[in-house]
């Protein structure tokens, strides 16, 4: 059965299609936004990925932090991200 959820290779690519939703809809969002958006990822260290991800690619930027209110992140640490706004070139 654990073989099945391994092969979810479209987690990480569907996180981080619903990040840049998230950026677009909402000022400031978090992990636990995600969390209520996406369906169970196979590995913990997913979401964290998917937030480093759209972060390098310059969709996203940390603004603040603050704890988590998910029970199962046990009240963790967590960012509060907003959409990057692209400089455009002056000419």
């Amino acid at each position: 059965m654990k073989a099945a959820i391994l092969e979810d290779n479209t987690w990480l690519e569907d996180a981080e299609a619903t990040i840049d939703q998230l950026s677009r809809d909402m000022p400031e969002f978090t992990a636990d936004d995600l969390r209520k958006e996406m369906r169970e990822p196979a590995n913990t260290n997913w979401p964290g990925m998917a937030f480093a991800n759209a972060r390098n690619k310059g969709l996203i930027e940390s603004v603040a932090s603050s704890v988590s209110h998910a029970r199962t992140r046990k009240y963790g640490s967590l960012k509060i991200w907003t959409r990057r706004i692209k400089e455009e070139a002056t000419s």
